[in-house]
């Protein structure tokens, strides 16, 4: 499927429709999300055409926006040193990271599943134990590849963005998502087995944002729907992992992720106010169209495909686990609350409040994060407020 093709199944419903669709429909629309898989290019490389001129300003007035110059005021005396200030010297068993808070044997979500005449019927505890670790694997591979594209976002906003102010903020949320990446990196290839290739749903979202030549729109894509995704899903993985590096690894990015978010929620809030319905409603399909592609990424295609599992065999597991939709609806938490912010949800006759109602997740509308509040208006490095 191509980029183009998977935009319009999004905008038809065919693909992660809500609102509770037919079986056929179901099924049809999970097998057509299965079959996208991720593979690294050949060349170890991926270009993307990015279709928006860079733009000076001749206005260095600093604190025309008072917001944006507080958080940027906080955010450099927010930076820490992935080298030095993680316990690297951890010893982390990838088995033990895998079963934190699990039993033995097959995966709960699928416990009460039929899994007969699937590969799956014949799994014992060591491929369910293997299943879990290259799950752990993935996830912390697609927070990686999503840092990567946070970092090419960020630095594509310094070029666009008109006003000083967001330019100084934005270069400190380039360091920050270099530290990212290369804090997931290296656990990667040190604690663990190495890193899978980027979702392919997650990779054709990142690719539009990087060729959308709209400034905001890497604003709305990366700041409020990536960032805000992420930060939610650390913050899951951070609440159950017991492993001490990885743990104050999370904690110390979620600090960062903050501030990020908040980043885009002020810059975004004073450009939508002047924008047309049209322009508006553009926006609406937009954060539609990645949300969807973020909830398709979850089904983990790559490991499936890793671990041998015919794709009919996925679509059939994965359309009985009621626990996979109550996960993914959680992880928008973060998302909801800001679109709201930014005015999308209800402009335009409401039409991404409608989107999101079928989504099942239009109850986070009001959903606040003390915590990530606290890390975004918090003075000091994590590592100096001594965050756990």
């Amino acid at each position: 499927m191509t980029t183009t093709e998977g935009r319009d199944s999004i905008r038809s419903g065919s693909i992660g429709s809500g609102g509770g669709p037919a079986e056929p429909d179901r099924t049809r629309g999970l097998r057509e999300v299965v079959d996208l898989v991720g593979h690294e290019d050949a060349d170890g490389r991926h270009l993307v055409a990015d279709n928006c001129p860079a733009e000076f300003t001749w206005d260095y007035t600093k604190g025309a926006r008072p917001k944006l110059d507080r958080l940027y005021e906080k955010a450099k005396r927010a930076q820490w040193n992935g080298r030095t200030d993680l316990p690297w010297e951890t010893p982390v068993d990838p088995e033990r990271l895998a079963m934190a808070g699990a039993d033995v044997g097959r995966d709960p979500r699928w416990a009460g599943a039929d899994l007969g005449g699937t590969a799956l019927e014949h799994w014992g505890d060591r491929e369910w134990l293997r299943f879990r670790v290259e799950q752990e694997n993935w996830m912390l591979s697609q927070f990686m590849h999503g840092e990567q594209g946070a970092l090419i976002c960020t630095a594509k906003i310094v070029e666009t963005v008109p006003w000083i102010d967001a330019k100084y903020y934005a270069a400190t949320q380039v360091v920050d998502e270099a530290r990212h990446v290369e804090v997931f990196s290296r656990y990667l290839d040190e604690k663990l087995s190495g890193h899978y290739p980027v979702n392919a749903h997650l990779g054709l979202l990142l690719d539009e944002i990087v060729a959308d030549s709209r400034w905001d729109m890497t604003y709305l894509g990366m700041q409020i729907m990536v960032e805000g995704l992420a930060l939610a899903a650390f913050g899951f993985m951070y609440q159950l992992t017991q492993e001490p590096l990885l743990k104050t690894m999370l904690r110390y990015v979620m600090a960062d992720e903050a501030r990020h978010v908040a980043f885009g929620v002020l810059s975004l809030q004073e450009h939508y106010a002047q924008l047309t319905t049209a322009e508006i409603r553009d926006r609406q399909e937009f954060a539609f169209e990645a949300a969807v592609r973020m909830r398709d990424r979850l089904l983990m295609q790559e490991v499936w495909e890793r671990m041998e599992v015919p794709k009919d065999d996925v679509v059939r597991v994965v359309s009985q686990s009621p626990e996979r939709d109550d996960f993914q609806i959680l992880l928008f938490s973060k998302i909801v609350p800001n679109v709201k912010k930014l005015g999308l949800l209800d402009a335009a006759g409401g039409w991404l409040r409608d989107r999101f109602t079928d989504l099942g997740v239009i109850a986070f509308e009001d959903w606040t994060d003390t915590e990530a509040e606290l890390d975004a208006a918090a003075e000091g490095s994590p590592v100096a407020r001594q965050v756990v």
